[in-house]
């Protein structure tokens, strides 16, 4: 079985001291130009060899950078060598946007740990010119760092300096040397991920189509306290006060940041019951700048952990060996999931049911996103989507708001929302309403 090393990226912010974003801009124009040097002599029949031989040699970076940023580009022409005859373009050359600088740690770039916890950095933006400064960022992600320099099993790797949300950000890697994951090519079930503001929903389902199992963890506490908080700092802003940064901002981060490890463990416990899983995300790139449905509406969403709580599913996922992967989550909230339908249109979907205005297909709204989640992964990986005309009950659990949780409530254990795919209930007598009202019983704390 293919198998590579556990590494996770760590994002972070960059606080300049010495020098500024401009260094880094002509750090990062120089790395296009570099990258495009490279398409055009491929283009020209120049072995891969020569070209890095030539490009190295003038370019105004240090060549191991210089070499990094080849290889980068070398690895987007092979990937097109492979896939053309399947219709794939040659790499599009950069114009107006920049380019990542790709960089070892101790050449290109080094990192320097202190005893209070910050970690200054100096980058080498060209030849001669440094940028140096205090990275910030997630506590997890300061954590990870730190355990990659104190563990002798872990090291850290590359970085990229990208410029990402109007602000300058490293992406370092960190790889645990013995640690192996599964790939993603070998699986034998996929589970889709849909991740919202009060639950993530997924599906389990076998490369044939069939779904093994769903499940919908909600958690309308992050929701509700989130709120809570948000009022808290408009009162105090209103009246002039400061403590919210220092007090109410940072009871919200901890409490949603602990809300988010408890569902994430859940997540990754439920996958690990089926035989060789790869776990497909929604890729959220570019969620932020796609949002755009009011003030109110666009706070929350902006707001929302969607990365935070996809990244720890991931990393408790790559401990167990198990593989992730991205999708386009294009109209996967809109779709009708059966195949011989495959109706799109957003009045399919009215909260969290879901009825197709063609076919009158009904189902958990969220939980039949996660269907179509895994739907897009096949087509992209095997270009056939296989045929699904029913989906099985799912079940629903429900995080305590407050507390260790308590036992089942009003709805008792196992109240499921199945549905055919002419859209009648699979339970007589049951509305739609109560059909997609499934709780089980609270999850301890």
């Amino acid at each position: 079985m293919q198998s590579s090393k556990l590494t996770q990226s760590l994002s972070f912010g960059l606080d300049i001291h010495t020098g500024s974003g401009d260094d880094l801009q002509t750090g990062c124009l120089e790395a296009r130009r570099i990258r495009n040097e490279t398409n055009r002599l491929d283009r020209q029949g120049w072995n891969w060899n020569e070209i890095k031989s030539v490009v190295v040699d003038n370019a105004d970076h240090v060549n191991n950078t210089t070499q990094l940023i080849v290889d980068k580009a070398l690895g987007e022409i092979e990937t097109y060598h492979d896939n053309k005859d399947d219709g794939w373009g040659r790499p599009h050359p950069y114009i107006d946007e920049s380019y990542p600088m790709v960089m070892n740690h101790g050449e290109g770039y080094r990192l320097f740990p202190e005893e209070d916890g910050t970690v200054r950095f100096r980058i080498t933006a060209t030849r001669g010119t440094h940028v140096k400064g205090d990275l910030r960022g997630s506590p997890d992600h300061f954590d990870r760092l730190q355990t990659a320099f104190n563990d002798k099993e872990w090291r850290v790797g590359t970085a990229e300096v990208v410029h990402k949300h109007n602000e300058w950000r490293l992406h370092v890697t960190v790889t645990h040397e013995t640690h192996r994951v599964a790939s993603k090519h070998n699986a034998d079930t996929i589970v889709g991920l849909d991740v919202n503001e009060d639950c993530i929903a997924l599906a389990a389902m076998s490369r044939s189509g069939a779904v093994k199992d769903s499940v919908v963890f909600e958690y309308p506490s992050v929701k509700e306290q989130r709120h809570e908080f948000f009022t808290k700092r408009k009162r105090m802003q209103k009246a002039g006060q400061t403590a919210f940064e220092t007090v109410v901002k940072t009871e919200e981060r901890d409490y949603v940041h602990d809300r988010l490890h408890k569902v994430s463990r859940e997540v990754a416990e439920w996958i690990s019951q089926f035989t060789d899983p790869v776990i497909v995300f929604e890729d959220l790139k570019d969620m932020r700048e796609s949002i755009d449905y009011g003030t109110r509406m666009n706070r929350r969403l902006h707001s929302l952990p969607f990365a935070a709580l996809q990244e720890m599913v991931s990393y408790k996922a790559a401990w167990e060996g198990v593989p992730s992967d991205v999708v386009d989550p294009e109209y996967t909230s809109q779709r009708c999931p059966r195949t011989e339908c495959q109706h799109t249109d957003r009045a399919n979907r009215q909260k969290k049911r879901f009825k197709c205005k063609r076919c009158g297909f009904q189902d958990h709204a969220d939980r039949k996103a996660a269907v179509c989640v895994v739907q897009n992964w096949l087509d992209e990986q095997y270009g056939n989507v296989p045929s699904l005309e029913t989906l099985p009950h799912v079940r629903t659990v429900r995080r305590a708001a407050s507390g260790a949780g308590g036992g089942p409530d009003s709805h008792g254990h196992d109240l499921c929302s199945g549905v055919d795919r002419h859209g009648t209930s699979v339970q007589p007598g049951m509305g739609a309403r109560e059909e997609l009202k499934s709780v089980a019983s609270a999850v301890q704390d």
